[in-house]
């Protein structure tokens, strides 16, 4: 990734307000979205003006697959979730971004989608500490080794 577009690189405005940062991977940025109902994170590839995958060059396509596959196998190992639910779907925020939710058989939105299903509920401070202190020390294993 070039430093032009590192520095042209901004996070719309809905993952700001319902995200929270964590950690920059090679091509993404990280976030934990801000409700305690469910394991949930987003990964923003920070290339300006993208809204599909398919407008990713060859390489960032690659990457973000890496990424992903790398946030998964590792939030199904520290969370034990029943299912991994990854999507890239932005009909209401156009910058691309994919979730990964970690769903349960007992979440509240089982088996339904998680959208619109109840409303957000934030995570407290110590909340937001405690799982950053769960899942930054195994990606920046991963990222060490790499």
């Amino acid at each position: 990734m070039t430093d032009v577009q590192l520095n042209e690189f901004q996070l719309h405005e809905l993952l700001v307000r319902d995200g929270i940062e964590l950690i920059d991977l090679p091509l993404s940025k990280l976030l934990l979205m801000n409700d305690s109902q469910y394991p949930w994170f987003v990964l923003v590839p920070r290339v300006e003006n993208i809204k599909d995958i398919y407008q990713l060059d060859w390489e960032q396509q690659q990457q973000l697959l890496n990424e992903s596959s790398m946030l998964s196998e590792i939030l199904m190992e520290l969370f034990q979730g029943d299912k991994i639910n990854v999507a890239a779907l932005g009909n209401v925020c156009p910058q691309l971004h994919m979730h990964h939710i970690v769903r349960f058989v007992n979440d509240p939105a089982w088996p339904k989608p998680i959208w619109g299903e109840l409303p957000m509920r934030p995570y407290t401070e110590i909340e937001i500490e405690q799982l950053k202190a769960k899942v930054l020390p195994s990606i920046e294993a991963v990222l060490a080794n790499n």
